[in-house]
């Protein structure tokens, strides 16, 4: 006659459990509080407010982060939705790339980069 035996559950599964539980709650109750609609599970996304200073954080944050960028020498600043980039670089690519990030952001209207301009070869 055969007994069963009960298989040790591993160490390292007692552990991983709780703390893959306790990272997967707040988004179950994310997808839960947006409900089986995904127009407004998009909506309820994002709760931050999309303010002028908010995008400026955000671009400036995001240009930090780019290395094709010099985001310390680049001042970020937004009114009404339409951002200003300003500073010296030192390419047009450099320019360029700058300019697109900005205008990925939400809530940006417009990029004035007109005062992000290159450094002469010196």
């Amino acid at each position: 006659m055969q007994r069963n035996r009960m298989h040790p559950v591993p160490k390292l599964a007692l552990f991983a459990l709780p703390f893959a539980l306790a990272l997967s709650a707040p988004l179950a109750f994310a997808q839960g509080a947006a409900g089986d609609d995904p127009a407004k599970a998009d909506a309820s996304a994002s709760e931050q407010p999309v303010t002028d200073g908010w995008i400026t954080t955000k671009v400036k944050a995001d240009l930090l982060v780019t290395e094709e960028t010099k985001g310390l020498d680049i001042n970020v600043s937004t009114q009404n939705g339409v951002v200003t980039l300003a500073g010296r670089l030192d390419s047009q690519a450099q320019v360029d790339k700058a300019t697109a990030i900005a205008r990925a952001i939400k809530g940006v209207k417009s990029v004035d980069a007109t005062t992000l301009t290159v450094k002469p070869r010196g």
